[in-house]
């Protein structure tokens, strides 16, 4: 079996977070990046030929990657391919659907001959032995297996959702249905035995925006071909959206964390830099939080994820944020409930999340929460306060405050277009 990794995605919904970056390389627990949890879970299940299917933002995703090493994938068969959209001698065009993007890697997947393919999303958080789910996709003598989990019911109409028999069979899909049959919602994860799967992009090439979702399962069920679903009962956090994203890194410093990185058995695999050991001041203050390597605490931080090589300076109080690499948050500055991208300058005594609670003017379902979003390399100047649901782009100067504020629903992008 070989991997299809689809980490092409644009991830608006994490708004100035993945302006500049693909959604698979946004940081996580301090230490990692989306796409680690998939290609860990890859190497954990003995899946060693990936291929990382690229598009928006890719050039962060591809160093991060490189040829494999964190994950035992750089071999001279198979490994890992990054596989972006390129140029051919008739119809070049992006990937303009999941479907599509695989079916533009025909070739690829040829060169392997494989009996199964597996296909993944590069966004979601959770650990999985793929294995199983061939064995349970062999036993089943299935033509195509998807992976789904229960959720409650008043949540399935928000999923693809799948109705099936007592032998697990699927004999009906539901598209983010009012009045849903079933609580088993799709997670994205499919393995086909080869021969359907280039069977079914071939006949389908022509659909415009061609989906696994939309057209190549319903195209399979209308084939009475034999689709069956694999339920899966652990964790798995989709962290497409800035609270989700909060959330579950959140649940990182749980007493009992409901997601354990911690585990020997089944390791999550990074790409780690070099540098020097955290360094806790005397006057510092730290409670249930995680923190980076190369991380310099002379101030307070609680219920925090504080990435590598971050900063946070004398009388500064850092509660229930995320904070990325490469931050430098200033002196008695106050951080409440904000996601801080890389490489971010946070002025003295600033102060974030202060206020009532609005929605956001420009992008209400973006930035909501209570969440302060700080776009990476922003700067933050001294003394400045920030409301709720608020987002923050490029270098602001004090001016761009009128009387010192960011009022609660308000944004300042100065750095590209509105994200």
């Amino acid at each position: 079996m070989i991997a299809m990794l689809l980490a092409g995605g644009q991830g608006s919904r994490l708004g100035v977070l993945t302006s500049k970056v693909a959604k698979p390389a946004v940081t996580f627990g301090g230490k990692y990046r989306i796409i680690d949890f998939p290609l860990s879970n890859c190497i954990n299940s003995g899946v060693d030929t990936v291929g990382v299917l690229t598009q928006y933002q890719p050039l962060r995703l591809n160093t991060h990657i490189g040829i494999g090493i964190p994950w035992d994938l750089d071999r001279n068969i198979g490994g890992v391919s990054i596989l972006p959209p390129y140029e051919k001698s008739t119809d070049t065009e992006w990937y303009t659907g999941t479907a599509n993007a695989i079916y533009q890697n025909l070739t690829y997947m040829e060169m392997f001959n494989p009996e199964y393919v597996l296909i993944l999303g590069g966004d979601h958080i959770y650990k999985m032995d793929y294995e199983v789910m061939l064995d349970f996709h062999k036993a089943n003598g299935a033509a195509c297996t998807i992976a789904a989990m229960p959720v409650p019911w008043e949540e399935a109409s928000r999923f693809g959702v799948v109705v099936t028999d007592e032998t697990s069979r699927i004999t009906e899909f539901q598209e983010k249905p009012k009045e849903p049959k079933s609580n088993l919602a799709s997670m994205g994860i499919y393995i086909f035995t080869w021969s359907v799967l280039k069977e079914a992009l071939i006949a389908n090439a022509s659909v415009p925006g061609c989906d696994f979702g939309k057209h190549i399962i319903p195209w399979c069920h209308e084939k009475d071909m034999k689709l069956v679903a694999y339920e899966y009962n652990g964790y798995w956090k989709d962290v497409g959206t800035l609270s989700s994203y909060w959330e579950a890194n959140m649940e990182l410093i749980d007493i009992i964390p409901e997601f354990n990185l911690y585990e020997e058995f089944w390791k999550i695999y990074t790409s780690s830099e070099i540098i020097p050991p955290q360094y806790i001041s005397g006057e510092a203050k730290i409670e249930k939080s995680i923190i980076g390597d190369g991380t310099e605490i002379y101030g307070e931080v609680k219920s925090s994820v504080i990435g590598a090589g971050v900063t946070i300076g004398k009388g500064a109080v850092v509660r229930d944020s995320i904070i990325m690499k490469g931050t430098h948050i200033g002196d008695n500055a106050v951080i409440d409930r904000a996601i801080i991208a890389e490489n971010v300058r946070v002025g003295e005594g600033a102060v974030m999340g202060c206020g009532e609670e609005v929605p956001n003017k420009f992008k209400p379902n973006v930035y909501a929460g209570g969440l302060v979003t700080i776009g990476e390399n922003s700067v933050v100047p001294a003394n400045v306060k920030i409301g709720k649901n608020t987002a923050i782009s490029g270098v602001t100067q004090a001016e761009d405050y009128p009387g010192g504020l960011l009022e609660s629903g308000e944004s300042i992008i100065k750095d590209g277009e509105m994200a």
